[in-house]
């Protein structure tokens, strides 16, 4: 039995330490002022014991990863979807693919309870559930040769079950994909430096992917280097561009952008995996972690404190104009990607399971990649909690409810017990270079303001604009990895569904059914687009609750097949690993679907707000902030599809759960009546480290599997 040196003991009793003071700080704090340096201690303690004692502890004694045992990328290589990949470049393009709006905005709109929720959620629910989540549903995954979640709920749970699962799931997908996308269009719009910047990151991904592929097969380091400095270039270039006689080209409106985002997710989805979704995710990543990095440095370093109240009386009273409804549930709901996402279950079961070289992996990567995002959601919230309160909820409450004016806003918002003047508002907007910054809802400004506060802090007030700018292009980055990785699962998804009445579907690379299906999924999350773009309400406001929804109910499908899984393949008693979690989620989800479906307040119930309108529509009179009748209209239109796939999601969910606990029950009491439809044993001839950086066990590894391959190679002719 392997004991830890003193020094192991040494490090590992400080990080605990570290992680305890953050927690203590931020628990006992009433009224005194707290520095923003505790909430990152109390995050980065705990991920750090989490990923090294619990994540170790599943990975190698529940799930047993084996590392003799081929993957789905090395059995069933064709270059196209199954390929092989280097563990850095996969985590980047894993992390990129799962880090899209979630971690980014549903911190920045819970930050109106109070920073204290919000971080106990965050960090808990990432280390007990959505880590634990996104690794098991990888390894089992990669066991089935790269199933998606939806086809593996067919085949373990049973088909009805299954069948609710499949169309839940797919359904699921579509909304979030319609979202993130949604956010992108908010932060983009009228933006010629954000999108000429996000234009440059494709040709960039184009050229790396030839360079990896082509050119310089295996030379990671160097088409990295290359990578980041073309971004780099690309991110000074777009402020050239803003400023020259190029802007009205690169100013596009809404509508315009969403035509460009769905030929774009279209192209993404077709193109062989290694030409320009791996290597695009991959440089997305470095942007990414560098600034979170800077972030959390920035953070050491200026040492801002939380001006929002540890928890606020929106808290309680559930009547916050950011969005409608209590803590319980709804923080677990606005809070979703960062703690738990159904979403991220979908990439694990769809592109990463293709492409993973070695099942020593999941650990890095699965639970490693949700601990980033998980960082990512804190740095977030942060920000949010760091500017002047005044300022947060004149930046999210929407127009109807504070007026266009700086005066109207500081009136109202000072009606709410937070005082900022309109001089204050105003001089927010000019030092960024904005126009104005009210009702700037969707989170990506709230969190430019934030991020261009502690950087400014660090580099002086000279920089702020440049800061605020490179956030909101930041984000849009940040998003658009998880929209192109996204609609490839979604298609995936799709043919697997469509490969039960047609069988050349089943073959995810038939170049027919991979065009059709791009097509349908791209048209769907489309429409979900242009609606959010034309909603009177504020697409942000009226859609990212039923993303919140729709993602947790997608979570507790991937809990549900998760702890199937363990029961059905003689882990019974480690079962509790991902059904502690199953029962939270769905009691919080579905207690949300309810009252978003039945509540008889017209803010939070869907049914109730179509009423409200549908009554004013019939007595000739329209309701702020709609400005027509056909605003109107659409209000209703959209409040009753809405309150309709509430209702019908959380439905197919609970069938998905009580029949998977139905074959669980079966399982126990007859065992010899279960069957798993793991693919067979193949030896891995492929050697890889586990880790981000290999062992000296693994290195030597390596060096006698080069040794053993010279030795038996032909002598070379005379």
């Amino acid at each position: 039995m392997r004991t830890a040196n003193p020094r192991t003991i040494v490090i590992w009793t400080l990080v605990a330490l570290i992680g305890a003071a953050g927690w203590t700080v931020l628990a006992l704090s009433r009224g005194e002022e707290v520095s923003a340096a505790w909430m990152v201690a109390a995050a980065l303690g705990t991920y750090a014991i989490a990923y090294r004692f619990y994540a170790k502890f599943i990975a190698y004694k529940v799930l047993k990863v084996d590392r003799t045992r081929a993957t789905p990328a090395e059995r069933l290589n064709n270059g196209i979807d199954f390929h092989p990949t280097d563990r850095r470049v996969l985590l980047g393009h894993h992390f990129a693919a799962i880090a899209g709006a979630g971690p980014l905005v549903g911190p920045v709109l819970a930050a109106q309870m109070g920073y204290l929720p919000g971080t106990i959620w965050i960090i808990a629910g990432v280390v007990f559930a959505g880590a634990v989540q996104d690794m098991v549903v990888l390894f089992f995954s990669t066991r089935r040769d790269g199933r998606s979640l939806g086809q593996m709920a067919r085949e373990e749970i049973g088909p009805f079950g299954g069948a609710a699962a499949l169309v839940a799931t797919f359904v699921i997908m579509i909304i979030l994909l319609g979202v993130l996308a949604l956010v992108i269009v908010n932060a983009l719009a009228q933006s010629p430096w954000g999108t000429f910047s996000i234009a440059m990151t494709i040709p960039i991904a184009l050229l790396m992917g030839f360079y990896l592929r082509v050119l310089r097969p295996g030379r990671v380091a160097e088409v990295s280097l290359i990578g980041v400095a073309l971004l780099l270039l690309a991110l000074v270039a777009g402020r050239w561009v803003a400023e020259s006689s190029w802007a009205d080209t690169f100013t596009l409106a809404p509508s315009t952008l969403v035509v460009w985002m769905v030929a774009y997710g279209f192209i993404a989805s077709i193109l062989p995996v290694w030409m320009l979704l791996a290597p695009r995710d991959y440089l997305s990543t470095f942007m990414k972690i560098g600034t979170i990095f800077l972030l959390a440095l920035g953070v050491v370093v200026a040492l801002p404190t939380l001006k929002m109240d540890a928890v606020t009386d929106f808290a309680s009273r559930g009547d916050g104009p950011v969005f409608a409804g209590s803590l319980f549930p709804f923080v677990f709901i606005t809070i979703a990607c960062g703690a738990l996402s159904g979403f991220h279950a979908l990439i694990s079961s769809g592109t990463t399971p293709k492409m993973i070289q070695k099942e020593t992996q999941v650990r890095m990567i699965g639970y490693g990649s949700m601990l980033m995002e998980s960082s990512v959601a804190v740095m977030a919230l942060v920000a949010a909690s760091i500017i002047d309160p005044g300022l947060y909820f004149a930046m999210n409450a929407p127009a109807g409810v504070i007026g266009d004016t700086v005066q109207n806003a500081s009136q109202v918002v000072g009606s709410w017990g937070y005082q900022i003047s309109p001089e204050a508002l105003a001089r927010a907007a000019e030092n960024v270079e904005e126009a104005s910054l009210l009702s700037r809802t969707g989170g990506a400004p709230t969190l430019a303001i934030g991020v261009s506060e502690i950087f400014s802090q660090v580099t002086g007030d000279g920089l702020r604009a440049f800061w605020y700018h490179f956030a909101i292009m930041f984000e849009a980055l940040f998003i658009l990895t998880a929209l192109d990785a996204g609609t490839r699962v979604g298609r995936f998804m799709l043919q697997d569904m469509l490969g039960n009445v047609h069988r050349p579907f089943k073959n995810v690379s038939w170049k027919p059914g991979l065009v059709i299906t791009s097509a349908i999924v791209c048209g769907l999350w489309g429409y979900f687009l242009w609606v959010g773009v034309h909603e009177p309400l504020g697409g942000i406001n009226q859609l990212f609750p039923i993303f919140g929804i729709s993602n947790q109910l997608l979570a507790a499908v991937a809990l549900a097949v998760c702890t199937t899984l363990l029961v059905k393949s003689g882990r019974l008693k480690w079962a509790w690993i991902t059904g502690v979690p199953l029962v939270w989620d769905a009691t919080v989800t579905l207690t949300a679907s309810y009252q978003k479906v039945f509540s008889s307040d017209p803010k939070v119930g869907f049914f109730k707000q179509r009423q409200v309108f549908q009554d004013a529509i019939d007595r000739g009179e329209v309701l702020p902030p709609a400005k027509s009748m056909d605003d109107m209209h659409t209000v209703v239109t959209n409040s009753t599809v809405d309150g309709v796939l509430t209702a019908v999601l959380a439905l197919l969910i609970v069938v998905v759960i009580a029949d998977a606990t139905r074959v669980c029950v079966r399982h126990v009491r007859r065992p010899a009546l279960s069957t798993l439809s793991e693919a067979p044993y193949v030896e891995s001839k492929i050697i890889a480290p586990a880790g981000l950086f290999p062992t000296k066990e693994e290195k030597e590894e390596e060096r006698l599997a080069v040794a053993s391959a010279s030795s038996e190679s032909p002598a070379s002719a005379p």
